[in-house]
Protein backbone atom coordinates (compact mmCIF):
# COMPACT_ATOMS: atom_id res chain seq x y z
CA UNK A 1 0.00 0.00 0.00
CA UNK A 2 1.39 3.37 -0.99
CA UNK A 3 2.15 5.89 1.71
CA UNK A 4 3.05 3.45 4.45
CA UNK A 5 6.19 4.38 6.31
CA UNK A 6 8.42 1.31 6.48
CA UNK A 7 10.41 2.82 9.35
CA UNK A 8 7.41 2.79 11.68
CA UNK A 9 7.52 -0.23 13.98
CA UNK A 10 4.76 -2.80 13.82
CA UNK A 11 2.30 -3.03 16.71
CA UNK A 12 2.92 -5.93 19.05
CA UNK A 13 -0.32 -5.62 21.00
CA UNK A 14 -3.63 -3.79 20.64
CA UNK A 15 -5.95 -3.73 23.63
CA UNK A 16 -9.38 -2.13 23.77
CA UNK A 17 -10.18 -0.91 27.29
CA UNK A 18 -13.98 -0.63 27.38
CA UNK A 19 -14.24 0.77 30.91
CA UNK A 20 -11.78 3.62 30.36
CA UNK A 21 -12.79 4.02 26.68
CA UNK A 22 -9.27 3.84 25.26
CA UNK A 23 -7.31 1.83 22.71
CA UNK A 24 -3.84 0.87 23.90
CA UNK A 25 -1.26 0.08 21.25
CA UNK A 26 2.22 -1.28 21.98
CA UNK A 27 4.80 -1.08 19.19
CA UNK A 28 7.89 -3.18 18.51
CA UNK A 29 10.22 -0.29 19.46
CA UNK A 30 8.89 -0.37 23.02
CA UNK A 31 6.64 2.69 22.70
CA UNK A 32 3.08 2.30 23.92
CA UNK A 33 0.22 4.74 23.41
CA UNK A 34 -3.18 4.96 25.06
CA UNK A 35 -5.54 6.72 22.66
CA UNK A 36 -9.02 7.63 23.95
CA UNK A 37 -11.97 6.50 21.83
CA UNK A 38 -13.12 10.13 21.55
CA UNK A 39 -9.68 11.17 20.23
CA UNK A 40 -9.68 8.39 17.63
CA UNK A 41 -13.23 9.26 16.57
CA UNK A 42 -12.68 13.00 16.13
CA UNK A 43 -9.43 12.36 14.23
CA UNK A 44 -10.85 9.59 12.04
CA UNK A 45 -8.93 9.31 8.78
CA UNK A 46 -12.22 8.90 6.90
CA UNK A 47 -13.28 11.23 4.10
CA UNK A 48 -16.38 12.01 6.18
CA UNK A 49 -14.15 13.67 8.80
CA UNK A 50 -11.07 14.75 6.82
CA UNK A 51 -12.80 15.79 3.63
CA UNK A 52 -11.17 15.30 0.26
CA UNK A 53 -8.51 17.98 0.60
CA UNK A 54 -6.99 20.60 2.90
CA UNK A 55 -9.56 22.90 4.45
CA UNK A 56 -12.42 20.44 3.93
CA UNK A 57 -12.23 18.88 7.40
CA UNK A 58 -15.47 18.58 9.35
CA UNK A 59 -15.21 19.50 13.04
CA UNK A 60 -16.55 16.55 15.04
CA UNK A 61 -18.67 17.56 18.04
CA UNK A 62 -20.58 15.71 20.74
CA UNK A 63 -18.24 12.69 20.75
CA UNK A 64 -17.25 12.73 24.44
CA UNK A 65 -19.09 9.49 25.29
CA UNK A 66 -18.36 7.55 22.09
CA UNK A 67 -16.87 4.09 22.46
CA UNK A 68 -15.22 1.63 20.11
CA UNK A 69 -17.45 -1.40 19.53
CA UNK A 70 -15.09 -3.38 17.28
CA UNK A 71 -11.47 -3.44 16.13
CA UNK A 72 -11.08 -5.27 12.83
CA UNK A 73 -7.76 -5.98 11.09
CA UNK A 74 -7.23 -4.64 7.58
CA UNK A 75 -4.49 -6.73 5.98
CA UNK A 76 -1.15 -6.46 7.77
CA UNK A 77 -1.08 -2.67 7.85
CA UNK A 78 -4.11 -1.25 9.64
CA UNK A 79 -7.28 -1.66 11.69
CA UNK A 80 -10.80 -0.47 11.04
CA UNK A 81 -12.54 0.87 14.12
CA UNK A 82 -16.28 0.72 14.59
CA UNK A 83 -17.69 3.35 16.93
CA UNK A 84 -20.84 3.40 19.04
CA UNK A 85 -22.20 6.35 17.03
CA UNK A 86 -22.23 4.20 13.88
CA UNK A 87 -19.04 5.63 12.34
CA UNK A 88 -16.97 2.84 10.76
CA UNK A 89 -15.33 4.17 7.60
CA UNK A 90 -11.88 5.14 8.93
CA UNK A 91 -8.89 2.89 8.22
CA UNK A 92 -6.21 3.46 10.86
CA UNK A 93 -2.80 2.40 9.49
CA UNK A 94 0.03 1.54 11.88
CA UNK A 95 1.98 4.65 10.86
CA UNK A 96 -1.09 6.85 11.42
CA UNK A 97 -1.65 5.38 14.90
CA UNK A 98 2.04 5.75 15.75
CA UNK A 99 1.98 9.38 14.57
CA UNK A 100 -1.21 10.01 16.57
CA UNK A 101 0.49 8.57 19.64
CA UNK A 102 3.49 10.85 19.25
CA UNK A 103 1.39 13.97 18.59
CA UNK A 104 -1.65 13.22 20.76
CA UNK A 105 -1.27 16.10 23.22
CA UNK A 106 -0.76 18.80 20.57
CA UNK A 107 -3.56 17.39 18.39
CA UNK A 108 -5.96 17.33 21.34
CA UNK A 109 -5.17 20.91 22.39
CA UNK A 110 -5.74 22.06 18.80
CA UNK A 111 -9.06 20.18 18.69
CA UNK A 112 -10.23 21.78 21.97
CA UNK A 113 -9.31 25.23 20.62
CA UNK A 114 -11.22 24.60 17.37
CA UNK A 115 -14.26 23.48 19.40
CA UNK A 116 -14.07 26.60 21.53
CA UNK A 117 -13.65 28.86 18.48
CA UNK A 118 -16.72 27.23 16.91
CA UNK A 119 -18.77 27.54 20.10
CA UNK A 120 -19.19 23.76 20.01
CA UNK A 121 -19.07 21.10 22.68
CA UNK A 122 -17.55 17.67 23.30
CA UNK A 123 -20.82 16.66 25.01
CA UNK A 124 -23.95 15.49 23.30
Amino acid sequence: MAGLNKSVPQPTEITLHQASRALEIAFADGKSFRLPCEFLRVFSPSAEVRGHGPGQETLQTGKKDVTITAVEPVGQYAVQLRFSDGHDTGIYSWDLLYDYGLRQDAMWQDYLKRLQDAGASRGT
